[in-house]
């Protein structure tokens, strides 16, 4: 594909292009304010049990994803140590070699604390630069990745604090693009997370009730040239509920909710200049709409999860963005098999074919618990 020198750096990341493209499409006619930031990618979601259920993560029972959903629910894997993989081809219905890997793992240092580390590739694929007047600039295969060290404790038997650090690399360029100079943008954040879990009764049957709460990705501005434009990183608040109703031996149903905000400044191209503190704690009341449009800045992700036996799960969700805020609206499906020691996931995104670049998206995830499926006391995983 051929994607215009000016326009490509103006717009922070190609993924950033592609997506504010898509999203162009899907609300034409509307105004739309979106908020633009660096390395978006750092936002979607590799996990396909959590893509299969609306994108929600933050308080489902804990898994080897949790240290991209919530470091904090890792204090509570009773496995000794366990790693996943995950994959999905991206924005297919645009460009058709993007893809998202992701490659994450957890060890017991003891009851209370637990580490963990994850890597995530994000390839643009091949692109052929041209400038302002169609000369063509030579090939680039521009990618980024993110590399995290997490740690969880636990106090007590229901609550828990997790953190992760994360340097970041967005290589977009080529060196030299014309006369545009450009280098690999670089970026450390940091994450803070907490979850708690308790059981109760609902409906007359065992229940396990749990909340949580992930900040992900505070952290320095990122920059694509020596003294030119910084741009926010996705910081972003997620904070969700989940409950898992225990039917009997065999059957499991959990029900979960996810909201999600943007803790950068509303307008973050004009706003550029503000520190990352003030853009964080800004963007609660920085909006041009006030608190109407404050409101519309939160997107909702609800999804269910049905286990059999805890060997097979059937899951279902919807993802929900305002119009006016990137306009991502979509169901979710897919199915889980355990098999002794090894869980394979797989999730469907159901949109609107004409309008919605996100349609028919992919997703793979295939995860290792080194020990019984029965020593872990959290249900449905």
């Amino acid at each position: 594909m051929k994607i215009k020198l000016y326009a490509y750096i103006a717009a922070v990341t190609c993924s950033a292009t592609l997506f504010n493209n898509a999203l162009a499409q899907s609300t034409e006619g509307r105004e739309t304010t979106t908020i633009t930031t660096a390395v978006p990618f750092l936002l979607i979601n590799p996990d396909a049990r959590s893509g299969a259920m609306g994108d929600v993560g933050v308080a489902i029972s804990p898994d080897v994803n949790a240290t991209h959903s919530n470091p904090a629910k890792l204090a509570f894997l009773k496995d000794p140590y366990g790693f996943g993989l995950s994959y999905s081809p991206w924005l297919q219905k645009l460009v058709p070699d993007i893809n998202l890997a992701y490659l994450n793992g957890y060890y017991r240092l003891d009851d209370r604390n637990t580490l963990g580390a994850s890597l995530r590739y994000f390839s643009l694929g091949n692109i052929q630069f041209v400038d302002v007047n169609q000369i063509q600039q030579g090939e680039a295969s521009p990618n980024e990745l993110a590399f995290d060290v997490s740690y969880a404790r636990s106090f007590g038997e229901n609550f828990s604090l997790g953190t992760a650090l994360r340097y970041i690399s967005s290589n977009l360029g080529a060196g030299q693009l014309g006369n545009e100079e450009t280098q690999p943008g670089t970026a450390v954040a940091a994450d803070i997370s907490a979850f708690y879990t308790t059981e109760s009764t609902l409906f007359s049957k065992n229940t396990t009730i749990s909340a949580g709460l992930d900040i992900s990705n505070i952290g320095t501005k990122m920059s694509y040239s020596d003294g030119g434009p910084k741009y926010f990183l996705p910081t972003n608040m997620k904070l969700g509920g989940s409950a898992t109703v225990h039917a009997d031996d065999y059957n499991d149903f959990s029900f979960s909710l996810d909201l999600n905000k943007l803790l950068v400044p509303s307008n973050s191209t004009a706003d550029a200049s503000k520190s990352v503190p003030a853009g964080i704690f800004g963007s609660f009341t920085d909006a041009p709409g006030g608190g109407k449009e404050e409101l519309q800045e939160v997107s909702v992700g609800a999804g269910a999860e049905y286990w059999y036996n805890r060997q097979f799960a059937i899951r279902a969700g919807y993802f929900y963005e305002n119009p006016s805020k990137g306009n991502r609206q979509y169901l979710t499906l897919g199915l889980g098999l355990r098999y002794n020691i090894v869980d394979l996931d797989f999730s469907y995104l159901l949109a609107n074919q004409q309008t919605s670049p996100l349609a028919n998206t992919l997703r793979f995830s295939l995860l290792f618990n080194f020990a019984a499926p029965t020593a872990s006391k959290v249900p449905g995983r």
